[in-house]
């Protein structure tokens, strides 16, 4: 992996960096389809190394402007949970070669996108909310999966919006208790992903290459928030992440 890349490959990547802002600034479900065209523009492990601080970069912008809204009694029922789960993604990823990691990922795209459309259908229903807000495995299982999915795909986001929903947060407690888990969690995970050569020298001059493309993409998603028809933004998002999977998965 190296800077001299293809046009198609800079140009796919500026979108999916772009994406990756977006999604930090409230359009959450950008964040799939971002980490899906990564894996395809690049290999699927390497995908992983160069994402993470792309998504750190959007999680600093995100906690600057809403850092003060988190509500930290949510977080640390995860945190315990997440711990353990980044810790056997970190094994299930020293252990499967580049055909796996492209498999599991697109596999945990469609679970994620399937979690998702759960979540869309069920929510609404007020005592849902109540019965899981009161659940101690509620709290463990999406530790533990948000965990795991994040260290092997950077995929943890449908999830932890699952998380948040069901705890009937206000928007911005929404958005900052979400920005400061991201941020701690993917902060944590740099040592494992240094570990096993996902982030690298080349990598990350790659990241700064596209650094612009996050503020972008933040800028955008603050502006777009409230223009873009949600019922047409989630069918089209939904859509491309199961697209890429698929291929992913077939490929």
């Amino acid at each position: 992996m190296h800077l001299d890349m293809t046009t198609t490959q800079w140009v796919l990547a500026a979108i999916a960096t772009v994406c990756i802002g977006m999604s930090k600034t409230g359009l959450t479900g950008l964040g799939m389809p971002a980490v899906a065209l990564y894996a395809l523009v690049f290999t699927p492990r390497i995908s992983v190394g160069l994402v993470l601080p792309m998504l750190i970069m959007g999680d600093v912008l995100a906690i600057c402007a809403y850092h003060a809204h988190a509500q930290w009694k949510y977080l640390w029922r995860l945190f315990p949970w997440t711990a353990a789960g980044l810790l056997a993604g970190y094994f299930a990823l020293s252990h499967i070669n580049n055909k796996q990691t492209q498999l599991l990922i697109g596999a945990l795209l469609l679970v994620m996108v399937s979690l998702h459309l759960w979540r869309r259908s069920r929510v609404q229903a007020e005592e849902d909310s109540d019965n899981f807000g009161n659940m101690y495995w509620y709290a463990a299982a999406i530790g533990v999966l948000a965990g795991f999915a994040t260290m092997t795909a950077n995929a943890a986001g449908p999830l932890m919006v699952l998380f948040l929903l069901m705890m009937r947060l206000p928007k911005l407690a929404f958005v900052g208790t979400g920005a400061w888990f991201f941020f701690i969690v993917n902060l944590v995970k740099v040592p494992f992903s240094v570990k096993l050569h996902l982030i690298t020298l080349h990598g990350l001059a790659i990241n700064a290459a596209l650094a612009v493309f996050i503020l972008i993409g933040a800028v955008c998603g603050k502006w777009m928030l409230h223009k873009v028809n949600d019922q047409w933004f989630e069918r089209v998002t939904v859509g491309l992440t199961v697209l890429a999977a698929v291929k992913m998965l077939i490929f």
